[in-house]
């Protein structure tokens, strides 16, 4: 247990104060990824809970930016070139200069434990050893292939950690949670403790009153925006203006409603884990077809970054599915689908190292564990009804009878 203790407040205050100490090492000043000294020197594990941080003592790094996932942990922001990077919290300026294959970047050392970086700026706007505040102006956007960008990372003991498991990048707020991080030598691994906010993003339980009792929660008949239509990560406009949550009951689906997205695959990789995987890998052969899971219509389809070749459809119950990797896509924006019609041909483009499926449930631009949904094993529609909350959290209740099998 003792590599599992949570550091005291008097602890972490001294670390506070070490970490911001005015003088850094020239390695500390040269190198992005260093350790940061003495934070694992009492114990293996630290918690941070971000649910009672006020609502100015954080910022995102480019409010006005769309943010996507990758390279690794961290996340690009696309803006306009010359826009204003912002501190993210309180600290001090580690790191700031030029440094190959990053181009200008700013590491700041936080109190909290985090370190936070931004980097491929076309200059800083500080220097090592200054105190910042949340908010304030670190550097400029730069620019690579004609677009405006900033790589943004968080790093504990100079190891990176996963952008998206702190931060909602679609909503660019914080995930107001407390979180367990732990030394494993060769890693930081993070743990969520609960979120003190929003609740569990699944939660078995009886779903709250004032939902829409049906499944058309959205108007699919809606234009795309052109933004709907450039990224795979969407919000759902309009999803919860009539009430604070939706029912998807899905186990009224009959046949014709739904179709297991490449019967006859295997998972090779589930949702979740240390990667933070944002689907479900399913597999078959190369060039399988790829079934449209319920009635919808083409928001996204193209090449997206480490997606490769995706589609994503729009459902009227309010749901997205995300189909990627494809060797081929069979559909394009606008187009509308039945429930097991070929949309996609299975592949391995983008980040891919096997032909297969990259298959994902969305709701409102967040991903969901799509064995909520759907069995597996035996490849069938789950009986269950849902009820998406516009806090982010969802309740799946099992439920007997129904039309799917």
């Amino acid at each position: 247990m003792k590599t599992r203790r949570i550091l005291s407040m008097a602890l972490l205050a001294a670390l506070s104060l070490h970490m911001t100490a005015d003088n850094f090492t020239p390695a500390e000043q040269q190198q992005i990824s260093i350790a940061t000294p003495g934070l694992f020197a009492k114990s293996k594990s630290f918690t941070l809970d971000l649910s009672v941080l006020p609502q100015g003592d954080w910022s995102f790094p480019l409010p006005v930016g769309a943010a996507r996932k990758g390279p690794g942990e961290d996340i690009t922001i696309t803006t306009a070139t010359g826009d204003a990077v912002k501190a993210m919290f309180n600290g001090r300026v580690r790191l700031s200069r030029n440094v190959p294959g990053h181009g200008v970047t700013v590491v700041v050392r936080h109190g909290n434990g985090l370190e936070t970086v931004y980097a491929r700026l076309r200059g800083a706007m500080v220097k090592p050893g200054q105190r910042v505040e949340a908010g304030q102006t670190v550097g400029i956007v730069g620019e690579e292939a004609g677009k405006g960008i900033c790589r943004f990372g968080i790093m504990v003991n100079g190891f990176p950690v996963n952008v998206e498991t702190l931060v909602d990048i679609v909503r660019k707020r914080l995930r107001r949670q407390s979180y367990l991080f732990t030394d494993k030598g060769i890693s930081v691994e993070i743990a969520a403790l609960g979120n003190a906010s929003d609740g569990p993003d699944i939660a078995e339980g009886v779903p709250e009153p004032g939902g829409l009792a049906d499944d058309e929660a959205v108007d699919v008949d809606a234009e795309f925006t052109s933004y709907e239509k450039r990224v795979v990560s969407a919000p759902t406009k309009g999803l919860f203006d009539d009430a604070s949550s939706i029912t998807i009951n899905l186990h009224q689906y009959g046949e014709g409603d739904w179709a297991y997205p490449l019967p006859g695959a295997k998972v090779i990789s589930p949702y979740g884990g240390k990667r933070r995987h944002a689907g479900v890998d399913l597999k078959t052969k190369p060039n399988d077809e790829i079934l449209a899971a319920f009635p919808g219509r083409v928001r996204f389809s193209g090449n997206y970054y480490g997606y490769g070749r995706v589609v994503v459809v729009r459902h009227a119950n309010g749901m997205e599915t995300l189909y990627s990797h494809n060797s081929k896509n069979l559909v394009k924006v606008g187009d509308w689908v039945k429930a097991g019609q070929p949309i996609a041909l299975t592949g391995r483009t983008g980040r891919a190292t096997t032909e297969h499926l990259h298959f994902e449930v969305r709701i409102n631009g967040k991903t969901y564990d799509p064995a909520r949904f759907f069995d597996h094993k035996n490849r069938s529609l789950k009986k269950v009804k849902i009820v998406a909350h516009k806090s982010g959290k969802v309740t799946t209740t099992p439920m007997s009878g129904g039309a799917n099998s």
